[in-house]
């Protein structure tokens, strides 16, 4: 891992390691996905700024990520494809292999240029090529999934492979409106995400699930409120079975909400309120395993980050 000038940058692993460590000073659930990418496009060498995510090669990275194991109980590790233009379609079976029986993410036809790139190499669309390497599944999360065939939601439904929409991105990126409704009557789960972090706000993704189909078929009326509040809660994508519902047995992992904003005034608390009104400025109160972690200084947060991030740019 070196850059440009052949200055190293820092191990990946020491980086996941301290990442650990941060979410459990923060009282936070944290997921890694260390993600194999060894090409810019299908065999073209990685350049620039992209070398800083490559290994030497698949093997190299599969002897790498061996290495990251999580560290306490609010961790969990796996892979990610980046994507069939980043891992060539004969070493997808390796980095499938080292995902073991943890959470497996790969970006899906995030743009129609992907598709035809791959037909080109493959004469298969994404779908097909990921399919062919058994790296479907109901531990597999399909990334943004946008620009897909008949066939290839059939396939993504028959295996109940995930599907992470992230529309806040879709939509800053321009890369279009994918077929939320039609997977889910496929069989695939929906989750959510929020990818390049255009927006950080749950809450506006699970509006803009709905709102997208609304404007892609000129309807509305294609998720109910409960439906886009469990792809809000989609934690089983990230390899936690037990989070997600107030139930015996469950993580007591609780967001409160203000219901006398100038959003959700009024609304009642329904399901409709958290989905279709609510934003991320009337979380309240978090509580992860029944221990507050954050109890409603936004100010104080903002601040927090503000300096974080200016830390990052000296």
């Amino acid at each position: 891992h070196h850059g440009p000038e052949g200055v190293p940058y820092a191990d990946p692993n020491v980086i996941g390691s301290a990442l650990i460590e941060a979410a459990a000073e923060a009282g936070l659930r944290i997921t890694l996905l260390d993600t194999c990418y060894l090409s810019s496009g299908f065999g073209a060498a990685l350049a620039g700024v992209q070398r800083r995510f490559g290994d030497a090669d698949v093997d190299a990275w599969a002897a790498r990520v061996a290495g990251l194991r999580p560290e306490g109980e609010h961790a969990r590790v796996g892979v990610a494809i980046h994507s069939v233009r980043a891992v060539a379609r004969a070493d997808l079976a390796t980095v499938v292999q080292a995902a073991g029986a943890g959470p497996l993410h790969v970006h899906l036809s995030e743009q129609v240029a992907e598709n035809e790139r791959c037909w080109e190499a493959y004469g298969l669309t994404p779908t097909g090529v990921l399919a062919e390497a058994g790296a479907l599944g109901r531990r597999t999360t399909a990334v943004h999934a946008t620009h897909l065939t008949d066939a290839d939601i059939a396939v993504l439904g028959q295996t109940r492979t995930w599907a992470c929409f992230c529309p806040t991105t879709e939509r800053d990126l321009a890369d279009g409106i994918g077929p939320a409704r039609r997977l889910v009557e496929a069989g695939a789960p929906l989750s959510l995400g929020s990818d390049s972090h255009a927006v950080i706000d749950l809450f506006e993704e699970m509006r803009a699930v709905e709102m997208h189909e609304r404007l892609a078929t000129q309807q509305r009326g294609h998720f109910a409120a409960d439906e886009l509040l469990a792809a809000g809660l989609g934690h089983t994508s990230l390899g936690w079975d037990d989070a997600g519902a107030i139930e015996v047995g469950r993580r007591a992992d609780l967001v409160t909400l203000d219901l006398g904003s100038p959003r959700t005034a009024g609304t009642g608390g329904s399901y409709e309120t958290v989905a279709l009104a609510a934003t991320a400025a009337d979380v309240r109160r978090v509580l992860v395993e029944g221990r507050v972690v954050f109890d409603g200084d936004q100010e104080a947060v903002g601040a927090m980050l503000a300096e974080a991030i200016a830390e990052v740019w000296r």
